[in-house]
């Protein structure tokens, strides 16, 4: 490992200048006073807990945290060249970190970003600013045919799998949800011993069934029920498809299957693991509805929804058709945006495939108002979710709470090396190396996940403040504004059309007309 070859360098450098200033001039003592405080240095480096980095990189790792200390100019340079690829911005990375260790934000002369670019969005202000809400409202979830509703916090944990992320990173995660009161989605990698640590959990099934699979990769109903009954698990929910890559599935290598992943998920130790691209529990809209009624009754009445990532609208409208015929409706659905996903895809899928965040939430969200089912179903929104701004956008644009996945592993410590796929995370987050884990602190870790999401919805209260509202439900489209070119700026009320409950079902508008006839609740169409 790195960090012990660096001390063994130093140790030998040392032994090397002990022996030369033996014989040699003061210039070789003044020599081996440099390398004796380069290896105390590397040594506290190892033993210290609050910097990953070091912990992985001892002595070397002290750059990065020096070209922070002479940011912006050349903390970017590094950051941007060495480690992120295609990250946030500078300032919502900044944010992010700050929050996440309990720093003042602030910065002094204003923005560097480029407001008159075209895309750039605001929010509107009133002149007459209200008081900040004293505590954050949460969202219950649960239809008419639940009868265990769950009250969802307005940002939470969204799905990554233990697996994707390792050990003490799915620990802090859950130890911080429990701390700060929100949620915890399982992703599709099932609930793993480091999930049981008091945080509440959403238990996402993909394709694979990975904890609730029989021996030829189905849906094992009875063991799925004997563990959806465990008071952690508030909620359960069905991966339809996910950001990073819709419309196919996920491998696992079997070099990272281990005997404790291996158990978790109920495969076999060492092989590699396909989660298919569909599912064997339903083939049509209509299908997916009646089972999203049976996965209820299964949970024992829990919460029930499913996630996707949004292609078509005419996807979304055939499943309304069903609930509508069907009458049964998942308690939430959750959107997911092509822009998301912590999970490595290829290029292809990241870049070209699947429904942007803004234009699936607002296609869901109209699509359920439309067919008259909205007040049954709750919305979730993940996806490049970050700041307070971004969750009260969210909501603007359709959604009832959100859930962050990035921002959620740089809380923990992720630099975003984009080495995910590789095992060596040099911070010990998404890997399943022991010795690399080891330098995620997971009591240090779940105390900045909490300061991260307390500190967030803190800040989006105080936006809906300034926008003189008491509420989030008091949000409305208009209250959002982009600029279209350089001589237009419209709000969301404008730029998209928003249907009346149960518009669909009496007379649908032209827009929507050719979907919503094309839609059939017995067949998914291309």
């Amino acid at each position: 490992m790195l960090r012990f070859f660096i001390i063994g360098v130093l140790v030998v450098l040392g032994a090397l200048a002990t022996l030369a200033a033996a014989v040699g001039g003061p210039g070789w003592w003044a020599l081996l006073a440099v390398l004796v405080l380069l290896l105390l240095v590397g040594v506290y480096d190892l033993l210290q807990k609050k910097h990953a980095i070091l912990r992985n990189y001892p002595v070397l790792g002290h750059m990065r945290y020096l070209l922070e200390g002479i940011r912006p100019e050349l903390q970017q340079y590094f950051i941007e060249r060495n480690f992120d690829g295609r990250p946030y911005d500078r300032d919502t990375r900044s944010s992010i970190y700050q929050r996440a260790k309990g720093i003042k934000e602030e910065q002094p002369f204003g923005t560097e970003r480029d407001l008159y670019a075209l895309g750039y969005e605001y929010l509107v202000h009133s002149t007459a600013p209200v008081e900040k809400m004293e505590e954050p409202p949460r969202v219950r979830i649960g239809g008419p045919d639940c009868t265990k509703p769950y009250d969802m916090a307005l940002l939470n944990v969204s799905a990554m799998s233990f697996g994707s992320l390792s050990a003490n990173a799915i620990e802090a995660l859950n130890r911080g949800a429990a701390k700060g009161g929100f949620a915890h989605d399982t992703g599709e990698g099932a609930i793993s011993p480091y999930h049981r640590n008091g945080g509440d959990l959403v238990w996402e099934i993909g394709s694979g069934y990975f904890g609730a699979r029989t021996k030829d990769g189905g849906f094992d109903e009875r063991e799925f029920a004997e563990k959806a009954a465990d008071d952690q698990v508030k909620m359960v929910s069905l991966k339809l498809s996910q950001g990073a890559k819709p419309g196919i599935g996920g491998v696992l290598p079997g070099a990272k299957v281990t005997a404790e992943i291996a158990s978790t998920r109920d495969v076999p130790q060492g092989q590699t693991v396909i989660s298919p691209p569909y599912h064997q529990v339903f083939s049509t809209p209509r299908e997916l509805v009646q089972f999203i009624g049976h996965f209820r009754e299964l949970a024992g009445g829990k919460p029930a929804g499913f996630k996707l990532c949004l292609g078509s609208r005419t996807d979304i409208l055939a499943i309304c058709k069903a609930m509508v015929e069907e009458d049964i409706t998942p308690d939430f659905v959750i959107v997911d945006g092509a822009e998301g996903g912590t999970g490595a895809a290829p290029l292809e899928y990241e870049d070209h495939v699947g429904m942007p965040l803004t234009e699936g939430l607002m296609t869901v969200h109209n699509a359920l108002v439309g067919a008259g089912v909205r007040d049954r179903v709750k919305v979730g929104a993940s996806g490049k979710v970050a700041t307070g701004i971004d969750l009260v956008k969210r909501v603007i644009q359709g959604a009832d709470y959100t859930n962050a996945a990035r921002a959620m592993m740089m809380a923990v410590g992720c630099i975003q090396a984009q080495t995910c796929h590789t095992n060596t995370c040099p911070v010990g987050v998404a890997t399943q190396d022991p010795k690399r884990m080891r330098a995620l602190d997971v009591p240090d870790k779940t105390e900045r996940v909490v300061r991260y999401q307390q500190a967030t919805v803190q800040q989006a209260l105080q936006v809906v403040a300034s926008m003189g509202l008491h509420s989030f439900d008091e949000l409305r489209p208009h209250m959002l504004r982009r600029r279209i070119d350089h001589g237009t700026v419209t709000s969301y009320a404008e730029m998209f059309e928003h249907l009346a409950p149960g518009q669909l079902l009496r007379d649908p508008p032209r827009s929507w007309e050719r979907d919503w006839d094309r839609a059939d609740p017995d067949r998914f169409q291309p």
